[in-house]
């Protein structure tokens, strides 16, 4: 396993509503056109569906624990992935935790840390500013 992180001043609250909800997802992750199947509004656990990347690939997907308003769980493909809001007293941490198969495992840690972290930061930026209406 391997831990993706950053802290900021972003408003925990938000921080959760926009990673834990399908639908916000696009605002911080630009690769992620949203999902189908997951949970209406935010992710329900043991949902099964897809998450939408690049607006045309169905990724498989399963929901297999959420904590409201801290973390949730879901395997995506082999990897499992937890995201996590803990607040602090600047603002909040936003992090996800990966896990796969040792030999995916690795070249996730190369080639796909760097982009997680930099989606992080953009999360934890969104998060400063109000959400969309509907």
């Amino acid at each position: 396993m391997f831990v993706c992180e950053r802290s900021g001043r972003g408003d925990p609250v938000r921080a959760w509503e926009l990673m834990s909800r399908p639908q916000e997802w696009s605002r911080w992750a630009p690769h992620v056109r949203g999902a189908w199947g997951l949970g209406d509004g935010e992710v329900r656990s043991g949902a099964r569906g897809y998450a939408r990347l690049l607006g045309v690939v169905p990724i498989p997907a399963q929901i297999t624990a959420v904590d409201p308003g801290r973390s949730w769980t879901w395997f995506v493909g082999p990897a499992e992935m937890v995201h996590r809001v803990d607040p602090t007293a600047e603002g909040c941490t936003v992090a996800v935790e990966i896990s796969a198969p040792a030999p995916i495992e690795a070249a996730l840690r190369i080639g796909y840390r760097p982009l997680v972290e930099l989606l992080l930061s953009r999360l934890l930026s969104e998060s400063s500013r109000p959400l969309r209406a509907g």
